[in-house]
């Protein structure tokens, strides 16, 4: 059974063709993966491209990435699965190493290490993701890659994804900690190139977030999820767990809490509270 790879996808046109030539055309690629993307609320050439590059393709007319995750999945035949972002540089060689993790016993979610790509990100951006890096609210946890694999058991779970802007956060409730996995290779994330589009992300995410714990309260946890974050700890973790620990990054502190500020002036001034549509929040999680 091939490992089946979903990618949603959204105005992906000018970079998903170079993943999928990686995923399904390189040296290292074979019959053993299986791509099914979902172009969702597309006005580009996303699901042109992704078709001429041998990938199975859903298209939907809304955009929304847990209904383009839900079609995908239900479109895909392989195991594992592997949620992987459209601006994420995996190779066949990535995608084998986190389904062999997840096949092994009493392992159901592994994940890579995330490399930031900063590479002509403003000095505010750099500054942010110096702190927001070393939180450790990221350890042993599947958010902020751009990847995640689940073995069949863990995907068998739940029926569907939840119509909540935080699906990396959903997986990590889905498995234990004893469960996941951090293999020792890394992930390219590409980091936003200018501060305003850093604030905007920011905001989503903690809209996200906010949105991911009320789900929790109301249905996840009714559902037998549960979630291994702290809450409690979160609003001052990066001050007493990364900058009076490594006192040279009180500059990259400031920009990291002016950041912090604006997202959450955005966030509450443009009623990012609930479901927002498409987008990459990723995890602030600060």
């Amino acid at each position: 059974m091939p490992i089946a790879v979903i990618i949603p996808a959204y105005n992906e046109e000018a970079g998903i063709g170079r993943l999928l030539d990686a995923l399904l055309h390189s040296p290292d690629a074979g019959p053993d993966i299986e791509v099914v993307v979902a172009a969702n609320g597309c006005r580009d050439r996303t699901a042109e491209v992704a078709r001429t590059r041998g990938a199975r393709v859903v298209e939907l007319a809304i955009a929304s990435k847990t209904a383009a995750l839900n079609s995908a999945d239900e479109l895909a035949v392989g195991f594992p699965r592997v949620y992987l972002d459209a601006d994420i540089a995996a190779t066949p060689g990535l995608i084998r190493a986190l389904a062999a993790a997840v096949r092994e016993p009493g392992v159901h979610a592994a994940v890579p290490r995330a490399e930031l790509d900063l590479d002509g990100s403003a000095l505010p951006v750099r500054g942010y993701y110096a702190v927001n890096a070393r939180l450790p609210v990221f350890r042993g946890r599947l958010f902020g890659r751009g990847v995640i694999a689940l073995s069949e058991e863990a995907r068998r779970r739940f029926k569907t994804f939840p119509d909540i802007i935080a699906d990396d956060m959903f997986l990590d409730a889905v498995v234990a900690v004893d469960e996941k996995r951090q293999l020792d290779l890394s992930v390219r994330v590409p980091a936003p190139r200018r501060t305003g589009d850093l604030i905007r992300r920011v905001a989503r995410a903690r809209a996200g977030n906010e949105e991911f714990w009320a789900w929790m309260a109301e249905e996840g946890a009714a559902s037998g999820l549960r979630s291994d974050a702290v809450r409690g700890a979160r609003s001052w973790s990066w001050l007493r767990d990364v900058v009076l620990r490594s006192p040279h990054l009180l500059p990259a502190a400031a920009c990291y809490t002016a950041v912090i500020l604006q997202a959450e002036r955005m966030r509450r001034s443009r009623g990012w509270t609930t479901r927002s549509g498409w987008g990459r929040p990723g995890a602030s999680a600060g």
